[in-house]
């Protein structure tokens, strides 16, 4: 079906669902406008410049089996990218467990006695199964076991949703984890090269020399090129939905209005909440959803030499910290001639909790302390940078599935409105999920077709043909 050049859409965001819309668009010739609240592509994926080296917001790896949406990012990328070799462990009551799982060193760490009670749980599942009651912990005790999910998830997931694994929704398990047995990961540890492996035990992963972020960068360098307007530092506030033409009201009370169709990757809760004429039921349901938010605190220590791995996942309750961050183990292209390791400590608190609002000193402080109780101080600390993300991760509280459901459907009788994205979809997406929901918005625009955006990262990982990213470029699996 042929493009009506003439139609202009408008997009709120330029994370990696709304860039990759606005750069589908573009290539078919379709006036664009980007509105972006920072200053930066990106979004949670951007890449910044820190103390002369380059540095992402947390661990970002890309990793897709979707034919197109690794031809996009190696069309943006080009060969400006290395496969890297994951390195990646568990702390865990002082001790550190090889992440995916080496049976003899989780045996030595656990011991003997320990090892046989997690397994006697694990079989006892077959036996007395957990009552499946719409709960992460549920759904996770039955699939490993008491012992395995108390070691390996409970303490993690509670730091980074806030709540207790009771309340958080089996679907998040579902998601992220729905085929990974204890018999994969024992058969994927011994028999690596010789299986097909789960998207959470790859070893290995491509990734842009110059930061995660150089992939959206890039998608918005060629939308001004084509034309495309962006918008940075120009959050919207809301949207009208009126006639046949949508306009967008930004926060200093500007309209910008002449819109055919709006993405919108803004928070689904504030989207919803702000629209005009929201049934009460619908507009009660959206101000129920919570997201949490991120702090990032970068550490510049005077050494090169402090841990092997890419990131570590900090299970231990003693620690406030979640995930560390090392940036000398990525690409060598990120430090440059540079004599210094950047950490990032990555801390995950509500609106209300009292350590988002703390001050630049203490934060520092806190990441500095645990840093060197868990052993990793071993060099001076030279300089600090603190990054505060507010609504970066949409909390699956058990029984959130309906409230989505109630303003869905609501949004779906709204002509002209699709919303995409981590915040906007209100879904845990990793980078390949929000480029496919970029993807198929703009062919909803272009081609007309009538994609379920709401489906994608429903059961993301089904294709009749597997393509993966090497060194060499796409290959069949």
């Amino acid at each position: 079906m042929p493009v009506d050049l003439k139609m202009k859409i408008a997009i709120i965001g330029a994370g990696p669902a709304g860039i990759t819309s606005a750069y589908e668009l573009a290539k078919a010739g379709v006036e664009v406008e980007v509105f972006e609240a920072g200053g930066t592509p990106g979004g949670m994926a951007k890449t910044i410049p820190l103390w002369n080296q380059r540095v992402d917001l947390g661990p970002h790896r890309f990793f897709s089996k979707n034919k197109r949406v690794n031809e996009l990012w190696l069309e943006t990328v080009g060969d400006d990218y290395r496969i890297i070799n994951r390195l990646t462990r568990i702390l865990y009551k002082k001790k550190f467990y090889d992440y995916p799982l080496s049976p003899l060193n989780a045996l030595e760490n656990i011991g003997f006695l320990q090892a046989m009670i997690c397994i006697l749980y694990y079989f006892k599942e077959a036996f007395f199964p957990t009552k499946q009651d719409g709960s992460f912990e549920a759904w996770v005790t039955h699939r490993f076991g008491k012992g395995l999910y108390e070691i390996f998830f409970k303490t993690y997931s509670e730091k980074l949703w806030g709540i207790s694994c009771i309340d958080l929704d089996a679907d998040f398990a579902a998601q992220r984890i729905k085929k990974l047995s204890l018999f994969e990961v024992v058969q994927n540890a011994i028999f690596k090269k010789r299986t097909k492996t789960h998207r959470t035990l790859l070893e290995q992963f491509a990734y842009p020399c110059q930061g995660t972020g150089t992939v959206y960068q890039r998608m918005a360098d060629f939308v001004q090129r084509q034309g495309g307007k962006i918008f940075y530092n120009t959050p919207v506030e809301s949207i009208i939905v009126e006639n046949q033409y949508h306009s967008l009201v930004l926060t200093d009370k500007r309209i910008c209005n002449g819109y055919d169709h709006i993405i919108s990757t803004m928070p689904l809760s504030l989207l919803t909440s702000r629209l005009k004429g929201v049934p009460e039921n619908v507009k009660n349901a959206a101000l129920t959803l919570r997201f949490r938010n991120t702090l990032l605190v970068y550490l510049k220590v005077d050494a090169v030499d402090l841990f092997e791995d890419q990131w570590i996942y900090v299970q231990s309750a003693e620690f406030k910290v979640g995930r560390i961050t090392n940036f000398r183990n990525w690409t060598p292209e990120l430090y440059g001639q540079e004599k210094s390791t950047i950490l990032a400590m990555e801390y995950w608190c509500n609106d209300e909790d009292a350590i988002w609002r703390d001050s630049a000193a203490d934060l520092i402080g806190l990441a500095t302390r645990e840093l060197e109780e868990i052993g990793f101080k071993k060099g001076k600390i030279l300089d600090s940078h603190i990054e505060r993300i507010p609504k970066c991760y949409p909390i699956y509280r058990k029984g959130y599935k309906e409230t989505i459901k109630i303003i869905r459907d609501h949004l779906k009788t709204i002509s002209g409105l699709s919303v995409i994205g981590r915040y906007g979809s209100f879904k845990y997406n990793n980078q390949d999920h929000s480029i496919l929901m970029g993807l198929k918005a703009a062919d909803n625009i272009v081609q007309k077709e009538k994609n379920d955006l709401w489906e994608i990262n429903s059961d993301f990982e089904e294709y009749q043909e597997s393509f993966v990213i090497t060194q060499t470029g796409l290959v069949k699996e």
